[in-house]
């Protein structure tokens, strides 16, 4: 296993949502979206049931939140995509990186150096549909897809075994 410490600015998110059968349905989220510290603003797209989220500049984001607050409203999160400006991000598949204050494991990606905004997907259990994760664990024979924790690996980029990991893929 690779592991690499890289360096990125979380800047927005794109949250789809499941179990939405109203507006009202839609407004409950907003709300509890509206209470996270470091969202800045919430967009609603009615239509394709998906929230954009702004992060205020500089905050540590943590995806399980945005996760919880979904839950806690009573629906579940069907995708969620977030937009990183990368400064020479080098990358590689089933390799550990630590971005923003979060540890990643990178599937289904070719080696690669990233710099700008790029779009990452989160691809965790509970991130995404159950089927959708089935066919990306396929991708990988890490533990950590199983664990989502850093592990032995986390100790290359300074984390605790214990550290919990966001599996993603481009």
């Amino acid at each position: 296993m690779v592991t690499f410490s890289a360096s990125a600015q979380f800047k927005s998110a794109r949250l789809q949502a499941l179990g939405l059968t109203c507006a009202m349905c839609s407004n409950s989220i907003t709300k509890s979206l509206k209470t996270i510290p470091f969202i800045e603003a919430v967009d609603v797209d009615l239509k394709n049931t998906s929230y954009d989220l702004k992060f205020k500049e500089g905050a540590t984001i943590d995806f399980d939140v945005i996760r919880k607050k979904v839950e806690s409203a009573g629906f579940s999160v069907g995708m969620l995509t977030v937009v990183a400006d990368f400064r020479d991000a080098s990358i590689k598949n089933d390799a550990l990186v630590q971005l923003g204050g979060q540890v990643f494991h990178f599937v289904g990606i070719k080696e690669q150096v990233l710099n700008g905004e790029q779009r990452i997907q989160i691809i965790n259990k509970f991130f995404i549909p159950l089927k959708d994760a089935k066919k990306f664990s396929a991708l990988s024979k890490s533990e950590i897809l199983k664990t989502e924790k850093a592990g032995a690996a986390g100790k290359n980029i300074g984390v605790d075994a214990a550290a919990r990991v966001f599996i993603v893929t481009i």
